[in-house]
C-alpha cells in the first residue's frame, strides 16, 4: 500500500510539473491538443493540459537576416554576382500562418529575391546596376512584403551589400578609369601651360609697352634740353646752325668721357665710313711700323752696351793679374 501510494505520487508530481512550461522573451510557443492548433503562447509562465497538450513548436519573433548571392547578366552581357541581404521577422500576430502556413521560409524568400533580381538587373547597363543598386533593393523589398505578409512575415529591410563582376570585367573598368584620369590630367596640364604662355605674352607686351615708353619720353626729355641749350647759344650770339654743331660735338666728347670712366671697358669706336676705314688702317700700319722700328733699334742699342761694358771688365781685369 504505501508503496502504490509513492507511485501515485510521483505520478501527480510529473504529471503537475509537466502542466507547466516558460516561453523565452521575442518567442511564441504553438500548443496543439490531440494534433490539433490550440493556442499560441507568449514568452512567460504558461499552463497546459497535460497528456492532452503539447508544444508544436517554437517561433523567433527576433529580427533576422538572409543573405542571397545571385549571379545574373546585365544589359550590356556583363556577368554580375550580387549579394543581397534582407531582414525579415514574424509578426507576432501571425505566428499561426508563419508556423502552419510555411515549412521553408528562408527557401521561399531566396526564390523571390532570385525572381526579383534577375528580372530587373538585366534591364541595366553595368554602370546602371552600380548607380541604381537602391532601386533594385527597393523593388526586392516591395515585392516579397506583398508575398511573405501573407504567410505571416514582414520585410524589415533589403540591402545590396555588394556588386561583383567578372575580373576581367574589372581590369577593364581600372583601365578606363585610368585612361580618363590621364586624359583629364593632360587637358588640365595643357589649359595651365597655355595660361602660362598667355599671361608671359602679356607681361612681355606690357614691359615692351613701357619700355617704349620710356624710351619716348626719354627721347621727347632730350629734345626738349637740345631746344633749352639751343635757345641759351641763341640767347649768347650763337646762331642755330653753329648752336647745333656746337651741341653735336660736346655730346660726341661726353659719349668718349663715359666709355674711358669705365677702366674694365673693352669697347672698341670704329668709325663708320669708308674713307675713314681705310685712314684707320694705313694709321695702324704705320703705327705697328714704327713699333718695329723702335723695338729694333732698342734692342741695338742694349747690345752694344752689352759688350762695351765686358770689354772694359777684361782690361781690369788683366792689369791686376800683371801686377
Amino acid at each position: 500500500m504505501p508503496s502504490l501510494f509513492i507511485i501515485f505520487l510521483v505520478v501527480g508530481l510529473f504529471i503537475l510539473l509537466s502542466s507547466f512550461f516558460t516561453v523565452k522573451q521575442q518567442t511564441s510557443a504553438i500548443v496543439e491538443r490531440f494534433g490539433k492548433y490550440a493556442s499560441t503562447r507568449n514568452s512567460g509562465l504558461q499552463l497546459k493540459i497535460p497528456v492532452i497538450d503539447r508544444i508544436a513548436g517554437r517561433v523567433n519573433l527576433k529580427i533576422q537576416q538572409l543573405d542571397v548571392i545571385i549571379e545574373t547578366k546585365t544589359k550590356d552581357n556583363v556577368f554580375v554576382k550580387l549579394k543581397v541581404s534582407v531582414q525579415f521577422k514574424v509578426i507576432q500576430e501571425k505566428v499561426y500562418e508563419a508556423f502552419y502556413k510555411l515549412e521553408y521560409p528562408h527557401d521561399q524568400i531566396t526564390s523571390y529575391v532570385f525572381d526579383v533580381v534577375r528580372a530587373e538587373v538585366p534591364k541595366l547597363k553595368l554602370d546602371d546596376v552600380f548607380e541604381r543598386k537602391d532601386d533594385i533593393a527597393i523593388a526586392v523589398k516591395r515585392e516579397l512584403n506583398e508575398a511573405m505578409s501573407t504567410y505571416g512575415y514582414d520585410i524589415i529591410n533589403t540591402l545590396i551589400t555588394d556588386i561583383d563582376p567578372d575580373i576581367q570585367v574589372k581590369n577593364a573598368m581600372n583601365r578606363i578609369n585610368a585612361a580618363d584620369r590621364e586624359k583629364t590630367a593632360a587637358e588640365y596640364e595643357a589649359e595651365a601651360g597655355r595660361i602660362r604662355i598667355v599671361a608671359k605674352a602679356k607681361a612681355e607686351a606690357e614691359s615692351k609697352r613701357l619700355q617704349g615708353q620710356g624710351i619716348a619720353d626719354q627721347r621727347r626729355e632730350i629734345a626738349r634740353g637740345l631746344v633749352e641749350s639751343v635757345d641759351v647759344l641763341n640767347k649768347v650770339g650763337i646762331n642755330s646752325q653753329e648752336a647745333s654743331a656746337l651741341i653735336v660735338v660736346t655730346q660726341h666728347y661726353d659719349t668718349l668721357q663715359a666709355i674711358g670712366a669705365d677702366a674694365n671697358s673693352n669697347l672698341i669706336l670704329l668709325p663708320n665710313s669708308p674713307q675713314a676705314g681705310s685712314e684707320m688702317l694705313n694709321n695702324m700700319v704705320a703705327s705697328f711700323t714704327a713699333s718695329n722700328q723702335v723695338g729694333e733699334a732698342m734692342r741695338k742699342a742694349n747690345s752694344t752696351k752689352r759688350v762695351k761694358g765686358s770689354g772694359e771688365k777684361d782690361a781690369f781685369g788683366g792689369s791686376e793679374s800683371e801686377e
